[in-house]
């Protein structure tokens, strides 16, 4: 094995260890970091491939951009930090999850193992370049990207939307406020 091959199996490891930890964890926030962890690895795969731009892509699109909204989005709306009984799942729900996403990975593995097996790559002489990356992401796929940023704003303006209405149900006096009453007749009678 050379460097290179190590280096990409750390880094695979750990992307696939804290991606398995953000999903299985019990925390929002403590999700939400390990899905930075993971996807800033996952940039360091494609760094190791040699794909810079596509590295450089999902660092800035996918920790840049996403996962701060979902941290953001969790302080608007104040979610629960801590476990809660009432969101957790039953343990038959999370074994059925397991079972299912292992079922899957096996799936994937007897179809997809056996087509490359033989398969080798020169990472020295890529087949495809950055301006070719570029012209497809920048060309091709431009508007499936604008369509993305639109959903994370609407979802930052939901989450936004979410938290003045729990804070303002949270702040109403029950009590109705007080009114004062102007008149426009004078003082000293009608005129």
């Amino acid at each position: 094995m050379t460097t290179r091959d190590l280096v990409f199996t750390a880094v695979g490891a750990v992307t696939a260890l804290s991606a398995l930890l953000s999903v299985t964890t019990k925390q929002v926030v403590h999700a939400a970091l390990w899905l930075l962890v993971s996807l800033g690895s996952l940039a360091g795969a494609y760094l190791v491939l040699g794909q810079e731009l596509v590295g450089l892509v999902q660092l800035l699109v996918y920790v840049g951009a996403i996962v701060v909204l979902v941290l953001f989005a969790l302080m608007l709306t104040r979610a629960p930090i801590g476990p809660h009984a009432e969101i957790d799942t039953p343990a038959w729900q999370r074994v059925a999850g397991a079972l299912l996403g292992a079922a899957t990975t096996t799936l994937l593995a007897s179809l997809l193992l056996p087509l490359f097996a033989g398969a080798t790559a020169d990472l020295d002489t890529p087949t495809t370049t950055t301006p070719q990356v570029a012209q497809a992401v920048f060309g091709t796929w431009v508007w499936p990207f604008e369509l993305l940023s639109v959903l994370l704003l609407v979802a930052l303006v939901g989450a936004f939307a979410v938290s003045r209405l729990v804070l303002h149900r949270e702040g109403a006096d029950p009590v109705s406020p007080r009114r004062t009453v102007t008149s426009d007749a004078p003082a000293g009678g009608r005129g």
